[in-house]
């Protein structure tokens, strides 16, 4: 059960359930980490170029082979399957390259981190500035009502907007309304609470930017007659792309408690396919990555080794997790405290929250 709030479900960052937060020591909190000798993870922390290396240059060949096939058979039917796979590539792929080069592990070289940092973003439409301090607070404070600025399904679950997800229709309408809103120089309050002044300028530097790389593809279409450049560049990619990121995003926390200290409790681990994982970079180790973010992607199934003993069992796949998360969010609809239980081993019992 969730930790109990005056005003359960305000997830804004500046109101009641933010001061609860900070008032009862779950910000900024001490979370439970899985004892792991300290010689075997400085080894698993060492970063290389060469794995992002390879996995980026198959990615880049992907969109190559695939926008190129797109290309080739438009506008017949049969750029339609083309079009999906690039989809894939743009409005989900990039879902883990910008988390994995914000963090800083993928690469070694910081610069690598950053192009590829930067490209991600835009492709799905996540200003850099913005997210990279966003996603700190992610990290810091995982789940905690009134501090994460990245809580997916907030309760009571608004299926509607659940579905919407699929398509990208509310991330995407997001995202424009904050490029429009950064252009003009103004963040909104919750941003105002996680973005230092000092980087406030990147934010609106870079949604002028971003902004006139879009109208100016919008302008190409209208001037060669055609949708087929906003098919490759811009909001709609990011839309009709963004199913699969869903599909992988909500097994990270969807259902599970709220205002807990202990990441095996508000965090998945769900084992999937090759395939999936080039796709998502090993995120679906999802309690590892959390509770010990500095771990390169291409190191955690060796971490998720090490960890086993003091975690809940993994998921066998995405349909098992689901299995689970469904009818979750369905019963938060009329019960928005009831949250799933992950059996955490006895002989590591789970951290306790912050005192009353």
């Amino acid at each position: 059960m969730d930790r109990a709030l005056p005003t359960p479900h305000d997830y804004s960052l500046t109101g009641p359930s933010s001061r609860y937060a900070l008032e009862h020591g779950l910000a900024n909190a001490e979370w439970y980490r899985a004892p792991i000798p300290r010689a075997r993870m400085k080894e698993l922390m060492k970063r290389s170029d060469a794995p992002a290396l390879r996995d980026t240059i198959i990615w880049v060949a992907a969109f190559v082979v695939t926008g190129g096939l797109a290309l080739v058979n438009w506008p017949g039917v049969w750029c339609i399957p083309f079009f999906l796979a690039y989809g894939v590539l743009y409005g989900s792929s990039t879902d883990s390259r910008w988390h994995e080069c914000g963090h800083g592990t993928a690469f070694r070289t910081a610069w690598m981190n950053d192009v590829v940092y930067q490209v991600a973003c835009f492709m799905i439409m996540r200003e850099p500035t913005v997210w990279r301090w966003s996603h700190s607070r992610h990290h810091t404070d995982t789940i905690i009502v009134g501090r994460d600025p990245e809580v997916a399904v907030m309760r009571p679950t608004v299926i509607l907007r659940v579905i919407l997800m699929f398509f990208g229709v509310p991330q995407v309408w997001g995202a424009i309304k904050s490029m429009v809103r950064h252009s003009l120089g103004r963040l909104s309050p919750d941003e105002a609470d996680y973005i230092p002044e000092t980087e406030r300028p990147k934010v609106y530097r870079t949604a002028r930017i971003w902004l006139a790389i879009h109208f100016a593809v919008i302008a190409f279409s209208i001037h060669v007659g055609s949708i087929l450049p906003m098919l490759f560049v811009g909001p709609l990619p990011t839309m009709y792309g963004a199913w699969l990121h869903i599909v992988t995003g909500l097994t990270q926390h969807a259902g599970l408690p709220e205002n807990v200290l202990d990441h095996r409790l508000n965090c998945r681990t769900v084992y999937m396919n090759p395939v999936m994982r080039f796709i998502y970079w090993n995120m679906n180790y999802h309690i590892e990555h959390h509770m010990f973010p500095m771990v390169p992607y291409h190191r955690l199934p060796e971490l998720h080794a090490e960890m086993k003993p003091y975690c809940p069992p993994p998921y066998p796949s995405i349909l098992a997790a689901y299995a689970e998360i469904i009818p979750a969010i369905i019963r938060q609809i009329r019960e928005p405290g009831w949250s799933v239980e992950r059996p955490v081993p006895k002989a590591y019992p789970a951290h306790p929250v912050a005192a009353e």
